[in-house]
């Protein structure tokens, strides 16, 4: 990792414009890396740590030394409640240690340029506990994912808010197709949808980014009933929210909340969540509390996989950086151990003449 050249803080004035405020946010970051690297932390740490932060601020939408403890609650309890408990406890020692920078080397900077007392969030009651090691999440098996989606459907005649029951049901159906995030989800437009490329049709997903580099995209193909499924919800329900659907900018999956110009909005990750939830509930009842749009990624990665999907392939449907990711996310049924060991004896019978012992 290069060493940055920042300016000296020590001398900061107040600041009076965002332009201002912005710059002194920078050189705060950019003097974080190099007084990092003397205590021996490797590069991709201060990356990580780095990316964590500038998540923190882009949730947050205000300098981080505006946060406060309740803050961080929200930011814990509502933009990482699906995260694995690892995932949780890494950003919070990432958070820890630039506030800690923060406090013992430019505290009483940031208070003469900005009059805030610059105080870690983090405290003895929000702070995540557990070790940093992935718990197995382990999906609904298909049986019990077509009885939740057969229910789900079924209530649709008779429901009394069709348009925003029918959105949940379509996007969740997605999500257990093929994998795409709760995130992208409600990030897709109209013109995100590629009829016209390869054998079944693409989709434009953009995806988690890394080091605060924006959004990664990819395109994803329309297998495994995804394209049926869009093509049902883009010429029916959808026109029940607003008639843009030949508008490329207008959402695929919208809000029943209006913009100015009475468009809708984007529909929001915590109504999908929500609707889920509420679905579960009633459908499959013992997952209730359980079942989150995470865990059917996790269903969709498995069921490509029992349908002969190879995992590399499923790491580029689901966008992941790292094929060892995808591995996690793979959950194979109880006998498939059995079946392949079964089946590699065959193999070696008919290619030996006889049975293996």
């Amino acid at each position: 990792m290069s060493v940055a050249v920042v300016r000296d803080l020590r001398a900061q004035s107040r600041l009076e414009t965002p332009s201002e405020v912005a710059a002194f946010e920078q050189d705060l970051l950019a003097e974080f890396v190099p007084a990092r690297s003397p205590a021996g932390i490797s590069d991709s740490t201060i990356r990580a740590d780095v990316a964590a932060v500038v998540e923190l601020r882009e949730w947050f939408g205000r300098p981080l030394w505006e946060i406060a403890p309740k803050d961080l609650d929200g930011y814990f309890g509502r933009h990482l409640r699906e995260a694995m408990p690892g995932t949780r406890v890494r950003k919070a020692s990432a958070f820890g240690v630039y506030f800690e920078f923060l406090e013992l080397r430019h505290k009483p900077d940031i208070h003469a340029a900005t009059g805030f007392v610059v105080e870690s969030p983090l405290d003895g009651v929000n702070r995540p506990r557990g070790g940093t090691h992935a718990r197995l999440r382990i999906p609904p098996a298909p049986r019990e994912v077509a009885q939740l989606f057969g229910g789900w459907q079924a209530e649709l005649a008779s429901a009394r808010k069709y348009a925003p029951l029918v959105r949940n049901y379509t996007a969740c159906r997605l999500m257990s197709l093929i994998g795409p995030r709760v995130s992208e989800m409600c990030l897709l437009r109209m013109g995100d949808l590629r009829w016209e490329l390869g054998t079944f049709g693409k989709i434009l997903l953009r995806g988690k980014g890394s080091g605060g580099r924006g959004k990664n995209e990819r395109l994803v193909p329309l297998i495994n009933g995804s394209r049926e499924l869009l093509k049902w919800w883009v010429h029916g329900p959808r026109w029940e929210f607003d008639d843009r659907v030949n508008d490329p900018l207008a959402p695929v999956f919208p809000s029943e909340r209006r913009n100015a110009d009475s468009s809708s909005k984007f529909v929001t990750t915590d109504a999908l969540r929500d609707g889920l939830a509420e679905a579960v509930g009633l459908h499959l009842p013992g997952h209730a509390g359980r079942l989150s749009p995470h865990l059917l990624r996790h269903f969709a990665a498995s069921d490509l996989y029992r349908n002969g999907m190879d995992v590399v392939a499923i790491q580029e449907v689901l966008g992941h950086r790292w094929l060892n990711t995808t591995m996690i996310y793979v959950h194979v049924d109880k006998t498939h151990i059995e079946d392949a060991w079964a089946d590699a004896g065959r193999r070696a019978a008919d290619r030996f003449g006889g049975r293996p012992r």
